[in-house]
C-alpha cells in the first residue's frame, strides 16, 4: 500500500549518506527509467540506497509504502533544492527545512490569513453601501421642495461630473503616492464626511440651504424646473447622494477589488471570489435590518423630536465604525500577510477613444448585440426605478417611514439575490446561455407592465386591490418593489455572468477591443440614457406623473430590442462555442498522432520534460 509523505518539522539525511551523489546524478539508463510518467520512488536509509517498489511523484511529494517509510530516512525530491547548488545535499549539520503548510477546512493557513480579512472588508464595505444607498434616496426624495424628479438631473449634471473629476484626481494621486498611502488618502475623507454630515451638516441644513432663492427662481421658471432647482435648494443632501454613489464605485470597485487582486493568486481568486458574491448579499440582508431598526426609532421618541435626525446620527455612527474597521483590516493584512510575487512584465492594454469605440461597436454584429444588452438594462432599470420612487414618496412621505420601507427592500433584495445565485448554476447547466440571458429582460418586462398598468389604470383595479386591503397606490409601490428586487437579483446572478461569458469564445483581439469599447461607451450610456429620457419627458410634459404613459411605451420598446439582441447573440454565441469545441477536438486528435519514440532512441541532450512526454508509463526501479 502506498502512503503519502507528510513532512513534519525538519528532515535531514545521515551524516555520511551512501550513494546520495550517485542518486542525484543517475546514469543515462537510470534517467530513462526514472523520469517516466510513473516516476519511481526514492528511498535512502542509513545503509545506503535500497531497492523499493514503484512509486509515483505527486505535487505534495513522493508516495512510499508504510513499511519502507518506517525503515529509513525518506527524502523528498525537493531535497535536491536544499543543496549547495551543485547537486550536493546538506548533511545533518546543515539540514534542509521542508515543512508542509498546515491546512484548515482544506485551505492553507496563509491563504485564510488573506481571504478572511478580505471577506470581512467586503462585508463592511457593502454593509455601509446599503445604508448609504437607502439614506441618500430618503434625503433627496423626501426633502421639502424636492421629489423623485430630482434624481435624473442629479445623476447627469452632478454625479457624473464629480465621478469623472474624482477619477482624474485618483489617477494623479496614484502617480505620486504609494499603494498604502493612496488607500488611506481615498477612504479617510469618505469616513470623515459621513460622520460630519450626520452630526454637523444635517442639523444645520435649515441654515445652509438657500430655500428663499430657490422659491423665487421656481416662481419665475415654473414647476417643470423643480428638479434642477432642487439641486441648489438641498445642495448638502445632493452632495451626500454623490458621495454615497462614489462609495459604491470607488471603495468597492477601485479600492477593494484592486487590493484583492494585488494580494491573491489566480487559483485563490477562482476558489474564493464567488464566495464574496454570496457574502455581499448576506451584508445586504443585515444592513437592511439595521436601516429598518433605526428608522423605527421615531416611534419611541417624544413629541417635537426630529426622529430622522436621531436615526441618521445612529446610522452614520455605524458607517464611521465600519470604515475604521476597514482601515484596520487593510493595515493588518499589509502588516502580517506576505504578498504573492508578480511578473514584472507589463501587459499592453488597448487604448480606445470614444469615436474608435463607436466604430468598433458598429462594425461587429456580435459586439453590437452585446452592447445592446448593456445599454438596454441601464435605461430600463432607470425608467422604472425613478417612477417607482416617486410613488414611494407619495405613499411614505415621512423620512422615517420611507427609510424603514427601504430597509425591508434591501433585505428582500439580498435574500432574492442569494437564492438566485444558488439557482443560477442549475439554469446555466440545464437550459444554457440563451435562456439565462433572456430571463432578466423577461422579468423586467412582465413586472414593468404590471407596475405601469397599476399606475395608468388604477381605477379598474381598485375593487380588486381593495379586497386585498390595499389602495392602487400601495399596490403600485409593492409591485414596483418586486420589479426592482427581481430585476436586480436576476441582473447580479444571471445577466452579469452572461455578459462576461459572451466574451469567452471571441478571438483575443475582438475580446479585448470589444470589452474596452463597451466599458467606454455602453456603461455610461446605459446609466445616463434613462436619466436623459426622463429629463426630456419632465421638461416637455411638466412632471414625471404626466410622462408615465410615454415612459411605459419607451420601456416596452427597449426591452423588446433587448430580447431581440439576446436571441441574435445566442445564435452567434453557440456557433462560436461549437467552433471552439471543434478546434479543441482537432488539437487533441492531432496530438495523438505524434509517433512514439523509444527511450533508448532519445537524444542525449533532450530534457526530462521532453523525455517524459515521449516515453511510456511502464518503468520502475
Amino acid at each position: 500500500m502506498e502512503g503519502l509523505i507528510q513532512t513534519r518539522g525538519i528532515l535531514s539525511l545521515p551524516a555520511k549518506p551512501i550513494g546520495v551523489r550517485s542518486l542525484l546524478q543517475p546514469s543515462h539508463g537510470l534517467k530513462q527509467r526514472l523520469f517516466t510518467r510513473n516516476l519511481p520512488g526514492l528511498s535512502i536509509s542509513s545503509k545506503g540506497l535500497k531497492k523499493s517498489q514503484a512509486f509515483q511523484l505527486n505535487p505534495h511529494g513522493i508516495s512510499v509504502s508504510h513499511k519502507e517509510r518506517s525503515r529509513g530516512f525518506i527524502c523528498k525530491a525537493e531535497a535536491a533544492a536544499a543543496g549547495d547548488g551543485n547537486g550536493n545535499v546538506f548533511g545533518e549539520g546543515d539540514s534542509a527545512a521542508i515543512s508542509a503548510s498546515p491546512k484548515i477546512f482544506g485551505a492553507e493557513v496563509t491563504t485564510l490569513k488573506k481571504i478572511i480579512p478580505l471577506g470581512l472588508m467586503f462585508f463592511c464595505i457593502l454593509f455601509n453601501y446599503t445604508i448609504l444607498r437607502d439614506t441618500k434616496d430618503v434625503l433627496v426624495v423626501t426633502a421639502k421642495g424636492s421629489s423623485a424628479e430630482i434624481i435624473p438631473f442629479l445623476k447627469t449634471w452632478v454625479n457624473l461630473p464629480m465621478a469623472i473629476g474624482f477619477m482624474l484626481l485618483y489617477t494623479k494621486l496614484s502617480n505620486v503616492l504609494s499603494k498604502k498611502a493612496l488607500f488611506y488618502t481615498v477612504i479617510v475623507p469618505f469616513i470623515v464626511y459621513f460622520g460630519a454630515f450626520g452630526f454637523v451638516m444635517y442639523p444645520l441644513s435649515n441654515l445652509i440651504h438657500p430655500e428663499a432663492l430657490a422659491d423665487k427662481l421656481l416662481a419665475t421658471l415654473g414647476p417643470r424646473f423643480m428638479g434642477p432647482l432642487a439641486i441648489m435648494r438641498i445642495w448638502s443632501f445632493c452632495l451626500f447622494y454623490v458621495m454615497a454613489e462614489l462609495w459604491g464605485s470607488v471603495v468597492v470597485s477601485v479600492l477593494f477589488w484592486g487590493f484583492a487582486n494585488q494580494i491573491t493568486t489566480v487559483d485563490e481568486a477562482k476558489k474564493f471570489y464567488p464566495l464574496f458574491g454570496l457574502g455581499a448579499n448576506v451584508a445586504l440582508i443585515f444592513s437592511g435590518r439595521t436601516v429598518k431598526y433605526f428608522s423605527n426609532m421615531r416611534k419611541n421618541l417624544g413629541p417635537g423630536v426630529d426622529g430622522w435626525a436621531v436615526s441618521l446620527k445612529a446610522m452614520m455612527s455605524i458607517v464611521v465604525g465600519m470604515g475604521l474597521a476597514i482601515c484596520f483590516l487593510y493595515w493588518w493584512v499589509n502588516r502580517y500577510v506576505p504578498l504573492p510575487t508578480r511578473s514584472k512584465k507589463k501587459k499592453v492594454k488597448p487604448q480606445m477613444g470614444t469615436m474608435e469605440s463607436l466604430k468598433f461597436l458598429v462594425s461587429s454584429p456580435y459586439i453590437r448585440d452585446l452592447a445592446t444588452l448593456v445599454v438596454a438594462y441601464g435605461i430600463s432599470i432607470n425608467l422604472v426605478e425613478v417612477t417607482w420612487k416617486s410613488k414611494l414618496k407619495a405613499q411614505f412621505p415621512s423620512p422615517n417611514e420611507y427609510s424603514a420601507f427601504m430597509g425591508d427592500f434591501s433585505t428582500c433584495t439580498g435574500i432574492a439575490t442569494f437564492t438566485m445565485m444558488l439557482l443560477s448554476q442549475y439554469v446555466f447547466k440545464k437550459y444554457g446561455w440563451g435562456v439565462a440571458a433572456k430571463i432578466t429582460p423577461t422579468v423586467l418586462l412582465l413586472t414593468g407592465v404590471a407596475f405601469f398598468s397599476l399606475i395608468l389604470f388604477g381605477g379598474p383595479f381598485a375593487p380588486l386591490v381593495a379586497k386585498l386591503g390595499m389602495t392602487p397606490l400601495l399596490a403600485a409601490v409593492y409591485v414596483g418593489a418586486l420589479q426592482n428586487i427581481f430585476s436586480k437579483s436576476a441582473k447580479y446572478s444571471l445577466f452579469d455572468p452572461c455578459k462576461e461569458m459572451a466574451y469567452i469564445p471571441l478571438d483575443e483581439d475582438t475580446k479585448v477591443k470589444g470589452k474596452a469599447a463597451i466599458d467606454v461607451v455602453c456603461n455610461p450610456l446605459g446609466k445616463s440614457g434613462g436619466a436623459l429620457i426622463q429629463q426630456f419627458m419632465i421638461l416637455t410634459f411638466g412632471s414625471l406623473a404626466n410622462s408615465t404613459p410615454y415612459l411605459g411605451v419607451i420601456l416596452l420598446g427597449i426591452v423588446t430590442a433587448w430580447l431581440a439582441a439576446a436571441k441574435s447573440l445566442e445564435g452567434q454565441f453557440n456557433t462560436l462555442m461549437s467552433e471552439e469545441e471543434l478546434e479543441k477536438e482537432m488539437e487533441r486528435a492531432s496530438s495523438l498522432k505524434i509517433p512514439v519514440v523509444s527511450k533508448e532512441e532519445a537524444a542525449p541532450g533532450e530534457s526530462t520534460g521532453q523525455l517524459s512526454e515521449r516515453s511510456s508509463p511502464s518503468s520502475s526501479i
